[in-house]
């Protein structure tokens, strides 16, 4: 499995929306129960979001969702930072993702 991990900070007026936007991605994710991807956000308290994503050949199981591309459509005007993508290996795993067996050896 791939993963990217992305960063980004919310401007203040935009965190609401922000958050329930990405909990409507959650909700199409529950009624879709896409095998080849697996997807974390997390908030901040600075009002930054971390999103890991996880996925086999491609992320299309969660991009083409219309609740994610609803998401992405005006992202750029809620954002305070740019957006930060990088490729992410993970190295430690403790019962936070169902790849536990995928740790890369230190």
């Amino acid at each position: 499995m791939n993963y990217n991990l992305i960063r980004y900070g919310v401007k203040d007026a935009g965190i609401f929306e922000n958050r329930a936007l990405v909990a409507k991605v959650f909700e199409a994710l529950d009624e879709t129960k896409p095998q080849s991807v697996r997807y974390l956000v997390l908030e901040l308290e600075d009002g930054e979001f971390v999103h890991l994503v996880g996925y086999d050949k491609d992320s299309s199981a969660l991009t083409e969702l219309d609740a994610f591309k609803a998401f992405g459509a005006d992202h750029a005007s809620r954002r305070s930072t740019p957006l930060a993508r990088s490729a992410a290996k993970i190295i430690g795993n403790y019962h936070m993702l169902a790849e536990a067996d995928e740790v890369v050896p230190v």
